[in-house]
């Protein structure tokens, strides 16, 4: 192998990828249970049954599969809203409705995402000086602009309020349902659906057409 060159990673095994799966559904559920700070590598193991150096044989140290959790949340939260908000997309109301009802679902049915997502922003920067949530914040700037193209959108056919900023729109959302999500990791008994159909109320009234009944 030439000086310089990367050794191109072998795929995982079927029992390597369950067991990282494992981990990080261990690590997802102890930083909700005991905070960021005080879930150890060791107290992840704890709740898997294997040992701190078995997590390092799949993880090269705790910034590593911490960000693999937030990958992970942000990827089963994709995966949750993509095939709801599809089924909605014939109208402008309806991909708003959608939008707004199955990220706040996803919230309701995955508290212990939520709560390991704030604890880990909470967090500060990792061992080397780099924040730890900026690949999340990657996600929601991408989040916002995909959102922003779709509004655009159904102004264009009319479907929606042709005279609002649509990146000022989806800023508005993204952080009206970040609140929700902060909100609910402090308080297991929030009314998740009652929040999900205000927000909803208050979006369509902001975008609605005027010929819209």
């Amino acid at each position: 192998m030439r000086p310089g060159s990367r050794e191109t990673p072998k795929p995982r095994t079927f029992t390597e990828a369950a067991r990282r799966a494992q981990i990080i559904e261990a690590a997802i559920d102890t930083i909700a249970d005991v905070g960021f700070g005080r879930a150890s590598l060791a107290r992840i193991g704890e709740r898997v049954g294997i040992s701190k150096g078995l997590i390092g044989y799949h993880f090269a140290g705790k910034d590593d599969l911490i960000e693999q959790v937030v990958l992970e949340v942000l990827e089963q939260g994709k995966a949750y809203m993509r095939p709801r908000i599809v089924d909605a997309m014939s109208t402008g109301s309806g991909f708003l409705r959608a939008y707004i009802e199955s990220n706040l679902a996803f919230m309701r049915e995955q508290r212990n995402y939520m709560v390991a997502i704030v604890e880990i922003e909470r967090s500060g920067l990792t061992a080397d000086g780099r924040e730890r949530f900026h690949g999340h914040a990657d996600a929601i700037d991408e989040a916002v602009q995909v959102l922003a193209q779709h509004l655009a959108h159904y102004q264009a056919v009319g479907d929606l309020r042709p005279d609002f900023d649509p990146n000022v729109m989806a800023v508005a959302i993204r952080a009206v349902t970040g609140a929700v999500l902060h909100r609910f990791a402090r308080d297991p008994d929030l009314d998740v659906d009652n929040y999900a159909r205000e927000i909803v109320t208050v979006f369509d009234l902001a975008t609605r057409a005027q010929d819209t009944p």
